[in-house]
């Protein structure tokens, strides 16, 4: 590893970014800090403030680099982290014989024959590595009438913010009345306008995350067929009804508050000794990408526990704005690793977070899970409901069956041994080549209407639906 402090400062863009690198030079940033010598690559991942770390890679022979972040200065503020650990602290890199594929994607479209090394580029003025590595000075002690005030002000808040909530589901619950006494045919024409009206009102009342949801109501709607979108209009506000009920009823529940206003950050989250750890090997199951009409992107993870008798679920959920243009995930489908997950306080814990990373897991068939698809393959769906009837999407595994259409070319999952049990409908298209296939077990998302397929087993291997 040849890399010195001298090249790292004539590398970055500008003070700022050398400073904000710094920060990053502690190995809990890094989940994963690994080299191959012999190809002189290091690369790792970095958390962020998303759920997912960002895949960084630097070549320390040309300088060639690759990170998934959407910062627009290059090399980014990760680069220069990952750079800075290896200039310091090479022992913090495991040294692999392999490369992942995401760094093998990355060489084979950069890598040229023949290229020689690139020289590093002059010091350019205006940056210090010293200055940057240099300790902030302390802030002035607070006295405690500064502290009194400061604790004041946040009591303040958090009170103010409550009434704001709660004046807010007021009125969510004169909007949800006005909607059934108009009826629901009407509100199904009508729900992108007067969804947007209430969801714009309660982002007014402090009530974001409650607004975000109504505002993707119209797009749900719109997926199903006509026939179905009042039932399923009415389990929607439904549901609403039962989530204002709850906080009303517990307005400090972690859950409750995430769903409604707002959500703990990252360190809290981590820092939050309820929060259930848990540490095994993971798979990545499907990725499900959207884009909402806020302008965000919601790029949610779906991880299966593969050392659980039982099925064992997580998602690792990431917004950015679409302006950013598309993200790589940390994560592909069909990736298998070894890590420790923190997940946020739930009655049906789903939603985590990468606490570390551990090293890769060998590529194997999904373990027997028993118990659970035997009987009724939607007990788990059940039970997700009893605990928090207000929750939609719930990953299930469903036991062996096929894909079929009907007579409208609809696609659903049907049971197999039992042409008149158990069959559920697919949201969106199958392809072609899945129907009639034998599938050994299939991980999916069940809405109360819909299967979203993730990924199954069959006797042709995993097979990636998502």
């Amino acid at each position: 590893m040849q890399l010195d402090l001298k090249t790292i400062e004539a590398l970055a863009p500008d003070q700022a970014s050398l400073s904000a690198a710094s920060k990053l030079t502690k190995r809990s940033n890094w989940p994963r800090l690994e080299t191959n010598e012999q190809l002189g690559l290091i690369w790792g991942e970095c958390q962020g403030s998303g759920s997912n770390p960002y895949r960084v890679a630097f070549d320390t022979g040309d300088h060639g680099y690759k990170c998934t972040c959407p910062s627009r200065k290059f090399p980014c503020k990760h680069i220069l982290g990952l750079m800075w650990i290896g200039a310091t602290a090479p022992a913090s890199f495991d040294r692999v014989d392999q490369t992942p594929d995401w760094v093998n994607d990355w060489l084979g479209r950069r890598r040229k024959p023949g290229q020689p090394p690139a020289q590093a580029p002059a010091r350019a003025e205006g940056k210090s590595i010293d200055e940057a590595a240099r300790p902030e000075e302390s802030a002035p002690v607070e006295d405690a009438a500064a502290a009194e005030r400061r604790e004041a002000a946040q009591r303040k808040r958090a009170e103010d913010t409550r009434s704001a909530v709660s004046a807010a589901l007021d009125e969510l619950d004169q909007w949800i009345a006005d909607q059934l006494r108009l009826g629901l045919a009407g509100f199904v024409d009508a729900c992108s306008e007067r969804c947007r009206r209430i969801a714009a009102r309660l982002v007014d009342l402090k009530a974001t995350a409650l607004a975000g949801r109504i505002d993707e109501l119209p797009a749900r709607l719109m997926a199903l067929r006509g026939e179905e979108k009042p039932d399923a209009a009415i389990r929607e506000l439904g549901k609403l009804v039962l989530l204002a009920k709850a906080w009303r009823a517990t307005p400090d529940d972690a859950e409750l508050k995430r769903l409604v206003s707002t959500s703990e950050t990252r360190e809290q989250a981590l820092a939050n000794p309820d929060a259930v750890q848990v540490e095994s090997d993971w798979e990545v199951l499907g990725e499900k990408i959207e884009t909402r009409r806020d302008g965000l992107v919601s790029h949610a993870t779906w991880l299966l526990d593969l050392k659980s008798p039982t099925p064992r679920f997580a998602v690792l959920l990431d917004f950015f704005p679409a302006s950013a243009g598309r993200r790589s995930g940390a994560f592909a489908p069909g990736d298998r690793f070894k890590a420790r997950l923190v997940f946020y306080p739930s009655r049906n814990p789903l939603r985590a977070l990468v606490a570390e990373r551990l090293g890769d897991a060998a590529a194997a068939a999904w373990p027997a899970f028993t118990g659970q698809t035997a009987g009724d393959p939607l007990a788990a769906y059940a039970a997700f409901q009893d605990g928090a009837p207000w929750l939609s999407d719930c990953p299930v595994i469903l036991p062996a069956g096929v894909i079929a259409l009907d007579e409208k070319d609809g696609a659903w999952w049907q049971a197999a041994g039992d042409p008149h049990g158990i069959a559920l409908p697919l949201a969106g298209s199958v392809n072609q080549t899945l129907l009639g296939l034998d599938l050994a077990a299939t991980a999916a998302l069940w809405n109360g209407a819909r299967l979203e397929l993730l990924a199954s087993q069959s006797n042709m291997g995993r097979l990636d639906l998502s």
